[in-house]
């Protein structure tokens, strides 16, 4: 019997994740039909261009109305308590949270907000050329519609995402407003703008709605929704985690390999750490309770497997997109930057769960999956479109391009499997999740252009770096320390594509303003926006874990937070140290081949401090010594990497003399 693969559904992922509703009649089909021709106009704006502003107005046009069909007004976004408990460890249910049905259904409210989207956002394209040449003196209609836009996208981030995003926002809008009234010789001092200078800055082009983080929206992000949706709806998902459980059978540290080898997988094709962490823990955690794992061990093996993929090629997060854009590279030049930070994060959760394996005394399991040779030959055609898109732009087409043509390979390959066909109705359902998937990050995306507006108007950005720097002495260490606690204390209360943004703006400039190239200072910004999901207090894919196995929230938070330790150190090495660019792929191969190397080894003394584990049980002596060890390597600097490895020699010197004292 082939276990069964959990449907990673874009819309599922939502009704996990966030308080959409669960439409039917005639609102579903209207929603439905309009996101899938926002499908079919973002995938033939890649080959037939339209103007930039033109086009994010357009397709803001349709995607914020959505919104307010799509999701419910009150706050729904809580974590279960007993009941709800149940709900999602039960396989048979859809969603953890109960819902009522007349809260699924569109009010009033919501059908005059959707129309009053519309209205704000043609209106600008009813005469555009005229909007455009009045860009620097708006007339008050100007000006009522920017307040109305503004006004709508906080309700819709509020509906999306929570209270957190809108409030700061809200925050800096008063300070672009009121910071007249602070005293230009004070640190956040600005000659003060009013409500005009405001509006004009955030409606009247691309540096504020319209801007960067939007136009990541409606492109990339798109598109690779639609691509996902598609290639789960052809079979993929099945066959991930199939071919997972199939690689791994006879070993006792097998069961936590699999999972996180599914984690992977799956997280290429839902794109969110959370919505993998709950697909796949209704088939994993059966199997990694019957292997001996305590339910906050499975957990944060769980977690660290769907956070993963966020941080992997080919996919990455949403973040990735706007570096591309940000740095003025190729996308392709951001997923080689990814490449080996990506090798050490798998190396530091495989060891850990060779250390829990042997530890725990965990067993082999079996699984009944059929053998990994047949699943290759039958279904490894799935593989070839996430590859076809690293090739496409290897050899120079763009990203936008590369997906839509790995799209329409992965709609081909369907045909292959009759089950999974993607007849028209299929195909149609396939363009619906993937607009719909697209749908919060819009609205964060949107609404982000408050914050990068803002502090594009009043200069905050390098006003708030000064401060940072000052705070640190000038000294790097102490700055890039700063640097990820304001990241840390962000992602506690919003999304990781926002987390991003605001410190891409405001925390970025203090580690460049102190010599760190860019690269390596938006690389260290994203993978601590990325973290914000496994760390605690909140750390949500670890939370939602625990839901699934039952097991205690904050446990589990811990387990994660061992398993993807090196994720939290290896970023400091990219701004700390000389050779750090070499870690991202910015020096020749032998030198990134050596780092990599080193930090390898960096990452294994990581592994013995947090699992306990060498040869055998290791006590605090050794533990002490291999971080030790672990910080001078991932210095990358000669003599510090030469005295690393000496005082690791040493602490395995002193583990095999306690063993030997021992036995």
């Amino acid at each position: 019997m082939t276990v069964e693969a959990p449907r990673v559904d874009v819309a599922e992922e939502y009704e996990q994740e966030r308080p959409a509703r669960r439409l039917t009649g005639v609102p579903r089909h209207f929603v439905w039909g309009a996101a899938g021709l926002l499908s079919i106009y973002a995938l033939m704006v890649v080959f037939r261009p339209t103007a930039v502003l033109q086009y994010r107005m357009t397709f803001l046009a349709v995607a914020l109305p959505l919104t307010f069909l799509a999701y419910r007004s009150g706050l729904s976004l809580r974590w279960p308590r007993k009941a709800e408990d149940q709900a999602l460890t039960d396989p048979e249910s859809k969603a953890g949270l109960v819902r009522r049905p007349d809260r699924d259904r569109p009010g009033i409210p919501d059908w005059l907000l959707a129309a009053a989207s519309v209205a704000v956002l043609v209106y600008p394209l009813l005469n555009f050329e005229a909007f455009v040449t009045r860009g620097t003196d708006p007339t008050s209609t100007d000006l009522a519609m920017g307040i109305a836009l503004t006004l709508l996208l906080l309700e819709a981030t509020r509906r999306t995402v929570g209270w957190a995003l809108p409030a700061i926002c809200v925050a800096f809008l008063l300070y672009a407003y009121f910071g007249g009234y602070i005293p230009i010789g004070w640190s956040i001092g600005h000659r003060g703008y009013d409500l005009r200078s405001i509006i004009d800055q955030l409606y009247m082009g691309t540096e504020g709605f319209f801007g960067v983080p939007l136009d990541v929206a409606a492109t990339y992000i798109v598109l690779f929704t639609i691509y996902g949706a598609v290639l789960d709806l052809s079979g993929a998902s099945r066959f991930f985690i199939d071919v997972s459980f199939a690689a791994f059978r006879k070993s006792r540290s097998a069961p936590g390999r699999t999972v996180t080898m599914a984690g992977f997988l799956l997280g290429t094709v839902s794109g969110s750490g959370v919505a993998t962490t709950v697909s796949l823990g209704s088939v994993s955690w059966p199997i990694l309770r019957r292997a001996g794992y305590p339910p906050a061990q499975a957990g944060g093996v769980m977690a660290a497997g769907g956070i993963g993929a966020i941080l992997s090629p080919p996919t990455l997060g949403a973040a990735a997109f706007i570096i591309a854009e940000l740095l003025r590279v190729s996308y392709l030049k951001v997923l080689l930057y990814a490449m080996v930070p990506t090798i050490l994060y798998y190396v530091g959760v495989f060891l850990a769960i060779e250390i829990d394996a042997r530890r725990l005394k965990t067993k082999p399991t079996e699984v009944d999956a059929p053998p990994f040779g047949r699943l290759l030959l039958r279904f490894g055609y799935h593989f070839s479109s996430l590859l076809l898109i690293v090739a496409l732009m290897a050899i120079g087409r763009s990203p936008f391009q590369a997906v839509v043509i790995a799209t329409a390979v992965a709609f081909a390959l369907s045909f292959l499997d009759r089950r999974y066909r993607l007849t028209p109705a299929r195909l149609w359902h396939a363009l619906m999740q993937g607009s719909l998937g697209v749908l919060p990050v819009t609205a964060v995306c949107a609404v982000a252009g408050i914050i990068v507006g803002v502090v594009t108007l009043t200069g905050l950005g390098l006003k708030m770096s000064d401060i940072v720097v000052t705070l640190a002495a000038g000294n790097l260490g102490l700055t890039a320390l700063f640097a990820a606690l304001a990241i840390w204390v962000l992602g506690l209360a919003v999304p990781v594509t926002a987390s991003f943004i605001i410190a891409a703006v405001v925390v970025a400039p203090a580690l460049t303003g102190l010599g760190v190239a860019a690269p390596e200072a938006y690389m260290f910004v994203f993978y601590y926006a990325v973290l914000s999901e496994v760390s605690p207090p909140t750390a949500m894919a670890a939370v939602a874990a625990a839901a699934v196995t039952g097991g205690d929230a904050f446990k589990t938070m811990l387990m994660t937070w061992r398993y993807t330790l090196p994720a939290f150190l290896v970023p400091f090495a990219f701004v700390l140290t000389r050779n750090g660019g070499a870690l991202l792929g910015l020096a020749p191969w032998p030198d990134v081949l050596l780092a990599t190397a080193v930090s390898v080894v960096a990452v294994a003394a990581l592994a013995v401090v947090t699992g306990g584990w060498l040869i055998g049980p290791a006590r605090w002596p050794e533990r002490l010594l291999c971080a030790v060890a672990a910080v001078l390597l991932l210095y990358l600097e000669p003599l510090p990497v030469i005295v690393g490895l000496c005082v690791l020699a040493v602490a395995v010197v002193v583990h095999l003399a306690t063993r030997r004292k021992q036995a």
